[in-house]
């Protein structure tokens, strides 16, 4: 099990050193950082406990990004199924903003955000599969 949660955790690695590495270099692409920080901190405020100063917001969201990203693809990218997980990953990522009453924006805004989010999570499924393989 511990070369799942890995090779999880290498796809989730893979999956922010991507998104960080445009977002920081290009203009209208997916800012998913964003819409987990608004998750995190929409959270914290019903503890009022939520964080103010931006480096602390974006070091926890990311955290939590690698964390949560890292144990579904150790659960469902290092089997046949790896591709299938990446896609329903990036199309929640996609389609449950809106519903849990975030601002989709940053991820679905227009179609190359949409599909460059998509993609960014199949990413991360090819890349654990890709390590699992090589480990196990």
């Amino acid at each position: 099990m511990y070369k799942k949660i890995l090779a999880g955790l290498g796809g989730a690695i893979a999956l922010n050193l991507l998104h960080e590495t445009i977002r920081k270099n290009f203009d209208n692409v997916p800012e998913i950082n964003k819409v987990g920080e608004e998750a995190l901190n929409k959270t914290l405020a019903k503890a009022d406990a939520e964080i103010t100063d931006h480096d602390k917001l974006y070091a926890a969201t990311l955290a939590g990004d690698i964390i949560g990203n890292g144990m579904y693809y150790a659960t469902t990218a290092t089997t046949d199924f790896n591709i299938a997980s990446g896609l329903a990953m990036g199309i929640g990522a996609i389609t449950l903003p809106q519903k849990m009453g975030l601002d989709e924006n940053p991820v679905a805004e227009n179609t190359q955000k949409k599909v460059m989010t998509v993609a960014y999570y199949l990413f991360g499924a090819i890349v654990t599969k890709f390590i699992y393989d090589k480990i196990k």
